[in-house]
């Protein structure tokens, strides 16, 4: 194993230096990693690159979805502005704690001209810097007490595990707003005859083909292709930019004029910045030709992805499809360590097109296409089907039937996980805390500062800058990715100055501002419950809210023996909600009165930060609960058959009988904003914090 860990390093260093292309060095890394099976020990952990360190941290789990806060203004069932077991949350959660790169859900204006090949470089750049060692990396952190995070609902022993051994073991299959879990079982294309014929790809020879692939894939040092046009008419040429484009997605097409000739010229779109301004006019205006009205303007499909979180998967797709990103729409964030299955739409992308993709990507599959009027909306979706392999258990048969039968039967503790609140020495909470306050300076300082802990070599680098000049445009320079939360406060701050610091973290797109406060919100529910399942323990009682329709009510001394635990809510603090009757009730004032905030003023000078509260139910019972326990001799072999597999009528590895490991398997679902990790958290019975789970690795290296 630390062999495994000392060829990581070595091989993230290696290619920080190498001058070689993006695509093909996210190719190597996936494939890489995906062989080498780097391991997560226990419980809801996953292997993380950061500044050339193997870290673990928490888990987001892959169902997390965010969800606009009008989409549940009247029924708040879950937080405002969030939901789900992200694994997806997980992913703006990591660009507030981490920096990482990526693109908002609906970008604001201020992101969307960044430079492609910055990002290009900043693949090959963000490992560089001195990080924190791994021992190091263990002193910092929160562990769940810390975050409210104490109780269970079974008082039995638990057992050890291993989760995310490879990221294969997590396989997430989103369920669609009929209720209909999502697989990818077609990979055909849609009959249209308005589409071009697959005759018109003849008119390439198979020269000019290998040529195009080799340009595409950039395996060559060439810029460009260049087509001679033999039958020079304007339809003929029509036909060639339509079979290149359609052949070999991510290249761009013009006709000129050489040595009195017309010829076809392909490049890459993401190449010369020489033709930046051309390409920004193609991608304001993805389609050239006419769209059939008779055809629905969405291309519906499954999405499949391995390692990739969704919105890392529709930057890639959106570049090789030369449009901006926010022309998808998709029901829920999946994140990245994990293969998950989603439905997404886009906007008059035919499903050709689309198709083409699948023999150029790699980790992705696209399939059942289907055209559709309407777009997808965030939080549409019933919730996610999780199959979960638990690798190197050490519990017996009747450990592991107890477990699964509690939580069938009994549920869990719907606490919010920890990737809620952030993987590094500065908790987000706090951050949310300090916009509550009003306190921006204080905010400003709890983003930008030095932070012990592993981080990526740029980001110590640009706050380094920033503690020694306080100069934001100083400090900007020292990020190749300008899209993460730091370099947008940077150029916020850069824009209107350090009297103006509201507006310049306005900069922050919407939804990754509002997740600081939602972490808030997130740590005074999670303290509150585990006070309330302390003094009541899993039973309803007089003074308990419930839901009667889209209203919350109290549970009388009358109807308690009608409710059970599992209809209970508890309020997230704001200004539009009930609280309960009883003394909980108290316990919100108490411990929002400790950080100095009074729970019944709740509106913000700046509207958006204004927190009108949500309800969100404290006992959530898995559905559709399955389970196995499976033996095996080698673990790198997969335990779970996945679509493509199946497609593909690739059987699983026959396990043996008498293997020396034993691994649980578990299939269950979760409704939206809820944190599958907290379910293996209460099967496992593991703190499942970064602090926890890197001690408890580092002793089972050993």
């Amino acid at each position: 194993m630390l062999r495994i860990l000392g060829l990581n390093l070595v091989f993230r260093k290696i290619f920080s230096h190498v001058p070689i292309k993006a695509c093909h060095l996210t190719n190597i890394w996936t494939n890489f990693e995906k062989n080498c099976c780097f391991c997560t020990f226990l419980s809801k952990m996953e292997v993380e690159e950061t500044n050339n360190v193997a870290i673990k941290r928490s888990l987001p789990d892959a169902g997390d979805e965010q969800i606009e806060p009008e989409q549940y203004k009247k029924i708040k069932l879950s937080e405002t502005g969030i939901s789900s077991d992200q694994s997806g949350t997980g992913k703006h959660t990591e660009i507030i704690e981490s920096g990482l790169q990526a693109l908002p859900s609906q970008p604001d204006e201020n992101n969307v001209k960044e430079d492609e090949e910055e990002i290009d470089t900043a693949v090959l750049e963000e490992d560089e810097g001195d990080g924190d060692s791994f021992a190091d990396m263990m002193k910092y952190g929160l562990v769940e007490e810390d975050v409210g995070i104490t109780k269970f609902v079974s008082s039995r022993q638990g057992f050890s595990g291993i989760l995310k051994e490879r990221y294969s073991d997590f396989v997430v299959h989103e369920i669609n707003k009929d209720g209909k879990i999502v697989v990818l079982d077609d990979l055909s294309v849609p009959a249209d005859e308005e589409e071009p014929s697959e005759d018109i790809f003849s008119v390439l020879t198979a020269q000019d083909k290998q040529r195009l692939e080799d340009l595409q894939q950039f395996k060559n040092k060439e810029d460009s292709v260049t087509i001679e046009v033999i039958e020079d008419t304007k339809e003929k040429r029509t036909v060639i930019h339509q079979a290149v484009k359609g052949l070999f997605p991510g290249l761009e097409t013009k006709t000129e004029e050489r040595e009195g000739k017309k010829v076809i010229v392909a490049y890459h779109v993401a190449g010369k910045t020489a033709l930046a301004s051309w390409t920004e006019v193609k991608a304001a205006d993805p389609r050239k030709h006419s769209w059939p009205k008779s055809r629905g303007s969405y291309c519906h499909f499954v999405l499949y992805k391995e390692n990739k979180d969704t919105m890392d998967a529709i930057n890639v797709l959106s570049k090789y499809l030369r449009v901006k990103p926010n022309i998808f729409s998709y029901m829920g964030t999946k994140d990245k360590r994990a293969i998950t299955v989603q439905e997404i739409a886009v906007v008059k992308i035919t499903a050709q097109r689309l198709s083409h993709l699948n023999k150029c990507l790699m980790n992705f599959k696209l399939g059942n296409f289907s055209y559709k009027k309407y777009p997808l909306k965030l939080g549409e979706l019933q919730g996610n089907s999780f199959t979960v392999v638990l690798r190197n258990i050490t519990g017996s048969n009747q450990q592991v039937a107890q477990a699964m039968t509690s939580l069938r039967d009994i549920g869990f503790i719907n606490y919010y996980g920890m990737q809620r609140f952030g993987t590094t020495a500065v908790p987000t909470y706090q951050v949310g805390k300090a916009i509550l306050h009003n306190k921006w300076s204080e905010v400003m300082d709890l983003i930008l500062k030095p932070r012990p802990g592993a981080e990526r070599g740029y980001l110590v680098k640009c706050r380094e800058e920033w503690a020694k000049t306080k100069d934001p445009e100083a400090a900007l320079r020292k990020l190749p990715v300008k899209r993460c939360v730091e370099g947008q406060l940077l150029r916020g701050l850069a824009k209107y100055g350090m009297k103006n610091i509201a507006s310049a973290f306005g900069m922050i797109p919407r939804n990754n501002r509002l997740m600081y406060i939602h972490s808030y919100q997130s740590y005074v529910w999670n303290k509150v419950v585990s006070k309330r399942i302390e003094e009541y323990g899993l039973q309803a009682v007089q003074g308990d809210l419930v839901l009667k329709g889209v209203t919350a009510v109290p549970i009388e001394e009358s109807d308690v023996a009608k409710h059970t635990i599992h209809d209970v809510v508890m309020p997230l603090p704001g200004f539009d909600v009930l609280y309960p009757k009883h003394k909980i009730g108290k316990v919100y004032e108490e411990i929002m009165a400790v950080d100095g905030l009074d729970i019944n003023n709740m509106k913000h000078k700046i509207r958006d930060y204004s927190l009108s509260g949500a309800y969100r139910k404290i006992i959530i019972r898995p559905q559709n609960v399955n389970w196995e326990i499976l033996v095996y001799d080698d673990n790198k072999i997969p335990l779970v058959h996945t679509d493509v597999e199946k497609l593909e009528s690739i059987p699983l590895p026959e396990s043996s009988k008498d293997g020396k490991y034993k691994a649980l398997k578990m299939d269950f679902s979760l409704p939206p904003s809820t944190y599958a990790t907290m379910a293996i958290r209460e099967v496992l019975k593991m703190d499942t914090s970064i602090k926890n789970q890197t001690q408890l690795n580092t002793v089972w290296l050993r």
